[in-house]
């Protein structure tokens, strides 16, 4: 076990692995990264990994498209190559289906997506069919599309970041609990293990929906709700032209889907497979008290009702066969928005850093993430080939008492940030 660090990192699903490759991509020594089980086997691996740039703030609309660019040039940014691991991303193209009550929202959305430089855009349900033929579009008011998303491999691009990282230096120390932290005058001095204590100044926070209960016993209590979703995938009865062959696209299937009406979002799998989850709102999700222990299988009622909303949207997949499903965790805070952030010095926990409260977003954001948090750790001035997106607005002093989050992150409901 390594005695002392610079810096540690608790947590190794993708969040952990992106920051722990920037870190020591800039040149910082002695980084460690701790992980109670396997990388990636949190929440991690249980998402649909569909990345996109659909949302309704510009904070994460920059970190969404910041983050497409990297996974489109993968391994040309994070110097990955086959042997390492890939982070398996796939275009598709990515749609967003609302009614007439999301109208205004919708192209709202759009507009600031495309002055972050996303490429975006409205279009009407003829151009709508060409993406995705035999798909039932008469509740559609508002569709957007953009051509360059798509979906990643969840595992390949933690390990990717996190192979990378150990190439540049980084330890990674498996099966190692982080029980607690020790605290010197004020500041991080070690932090308390199950293989034992390591010396360091520095300690990001990223172990998802166990990030509340670890910082509860120092005093910080994080506004996380920890809560279950599903996923189940079907496999087509139809062809692959009938799904939307479009030999102009890396996959040739159809693309991923925000449905806003039928509250799913589906994406294509290999084998002819569709990947579905709901969009519910995630007040209405299974609340979780212990992340430890909760039902990993979906529920056979979740399956019907899934299917039925995916058969509105997609009549062909009407005699579907299901295949198989799990089910993962969310992470939330109350407005959806992560928290990063670097405490201050009168907390009495000086060195500390957050990065937790993704909200379902965490694959998706992963690669700008850990740029910008490096670059927060670092207090870094020197140039990335792309500056880190502004994360000011993503402090946890947002819910404090008095704060102004409903004005600083204004949205009619939570599904106006996309999932």
């Amino acid at each position: 076990m390594t005695q002392t660090a610079e810096i540690i990192i608790i947590g190794g699903g993708v969040i952990g692995c992106s920051i722990a490759f920037n870190l020591a991509a800039k040149g910082m020594t002695g980084v460690v990264l701790l992980e109670q089980g396997v990388l990636g086997s949190g929440a991690t691996g249980r998402s649909t990994a569909t990345v996109h740039t659909h949302y309704s703030t510009e904070v994460l609309a920059r970190l969404a498209w910041q983050s497409l660019q990297i996974f489109r040039s993968f391994d040309d940014i994070i110097g990955v190559g086959t042997a390492r691991g890939q982070s398996g991303f796939t275009e598709t193209g990515h749609l967003v289906f609302a009614g007439r009550d999301r109208n205004s929202q919708i192209k709202h959305n759009v507009e600031l997506q495309q002055q972050v430089g996303a490429r975006t855009s409205i279009i009407n349900q003829v151009d709508a069919v060409g993406i995705a033929p035999g798909f039932q579009l008469d509740d559609c008011e508002a569709i957007s599309y953009e051509p360059l998303s798509g979906y990643a491999d969840a595992s390949g691009t933690t390990l990717a970041f996190a192979s990378r990282a150990r190439q540049l230096g980084v330890r990674t120390e498996l099966m190692t609990t982080a029980t607690g932290l020790e605290i010197d005058q004020g500041k991080i001095s070690a932090v308390l293990t199950s293989q034992g204590r390591i010396s360091t100044t520095r300690v990001i926070i990223t172990p998802g929906a166990w990030s509340r209960d670890f910082l509860l016993p120092y005093g910080i209590d994080l506004p996380l709700q920890v809560s279950r979703h599903e996923v189940a995938s079907f496999k087509s009865p139809v062809g692959k032209s009938q799904l939307g062959e479009r030999p102009s696209t890396t996959s040739n299937k159809l693309p991923a889907v925000s449905d806003l009406i039928n509250q799913t979002c589906f994406r294509p799998e290999a084998g002819d497979l569709v990947l579905v989850g709901s969009a519910e709102p995630q007040d209405s999700q299974e609340p979780i008290t212990d992340p430890a222990i909760y039902g990993q299988r979906q529920t056979q009622s979740f399956i019907e009702s899934v299917w039925r909303r995916l058969v509105n949207r997609m009549p062909m997949m009407e005699n579907a066969e299901y295949k198989t499903g799990f089910a993962g965790l969310y992470t939330s805070t109350p407005d959806r928005h992560p928290i990063m952030d670097r405490l201050e010095s009168s907390s009495g926990m000086d060195g500390l850093f957050l990065c937790t409260g993704f909200s379902g977003h965490g694959l998706t954001l992963a690669p700008a993430v850990g740029r910008a948090m490096a670059a927060l750790v670092l207090n870094d001035d020197s140039p990335f080939i792309e500056p880190p997106v502004d994360i000011s607005q993503l402090r946890l002093s947002r819910f404090l008492p008095g704060a102004t989050a409903d004005r600083i992150f204004p949205f009619s409901d939570q599904n106006d940030v996309i999932i």
